[in-house]
């Protein structure tokens, strides 16, 4: 049986791990560096490294950065934040990444997806979806939530996994950093709309919003969350052995 991932994500500004609700009002919370070294050696199956403003000022991913805490972590390690070409691809996994987030570059290059498919293999190729209802329709954002592209979401995410994303990290931004639980109708659409790794991000406040996750959606397979980490209200083994409990396969 295939083991549900428990990831979490460092979103990074200025080279400072950083989290705010709604993709606003961030704060400052630690050393990216520091902060991934806990979490490989606690129990997280993977990683997540968002260089957040990187796309909306118009710069590259840090690499420096990137690349002292690739050095420090023993799980897999996707990054994202400012990838707009293949060289960013390239650039990025030379540093260490394992796979490579995809968000406002897709937007901005739709064929980006596809030539980055062919060139790394579907696997490497992650499909960051910024998601916010917006008149009852749930809609693609790019540049960090910023900006509303119009195009209706889920046929977006069914297009780019069409186009090669070998993974899918949905981002609510109606939940984001709300800690009320995760987007389970938003999950659910996207689920029955791709058959490639789904993984849940926003709104994660508890143990039992995770257990609420994937019992309610049994295909999802992961829940990505950042501040209940972070601020230690859940610990990565106790969120494990919780799940294990409700007969949620985990790697412990």
């Amino acid at each position: 049986m295939i083991t549900k991932r428990i990831i979490p994500c460092l979103d990074v500004k200025d080279g400072r791990v950083v989290k705010g609700v709604n993709f606003e009002g961030l704060g400052d919370v630690a050393s990216p560096v520091e902060l991934a070294k806990y979490y490989s050696d606690c129990g997280a199956d993977e990683l997540v490294f968002y260089d957040i403003t990187a796309s909306a000022e118009g710069r590259k991913l840090f690499t420096d950065i990137l690349s002292t805490l690739a050095r420090s972590v023993f799980i897999p390690l996707t990054v994202g934040g400012g990838i707009n070409t293949l060289e960013d691809f390239d650039r990025v996994l030379k540093c260490g990444a394992d796979k490579v987030s995809v968000n406002s570059g897709a937007i901005k290059n739709p064929s980006l997806v596809g030539e980055a498919a062919k060139r790394y293999g579907d696997q490497c190729v992650v499909l960051s979806a910024d998601v916010k209802r917006v008149d009852g329709v749930f809609r693609v954002f790019a540049k960090g939530g910023r900006e509303n592209t119009g195009m209706e979401a889920i046929e977006w995410i069914r297009r780019c996994v069409g186009e090669g994303a070998g993974e899918v990290v949905v981002n609510s931004i109606d939940t984001d950093g709300v800690k009320g639980g995760f987007d389970i109708e938003m999950l659910e659409k996207v689920c029955e709309a791709v058959n490639v790794p789904v993984i849940a991000s926003g709104g994660a406040g508890s143990i039992d919003h995770f257990t609420e996750l994937f019992k309610a959606i049994p295909s999802i397979d992961a829940g990505l969350a950042a501040s209940i980490f972070h601020f230690g209200e859940v610990k990565i083994n106790d969120l494990k052995n919780e799940l294990k409990k409700h007969g949620i396969p985990v790697r412990l």
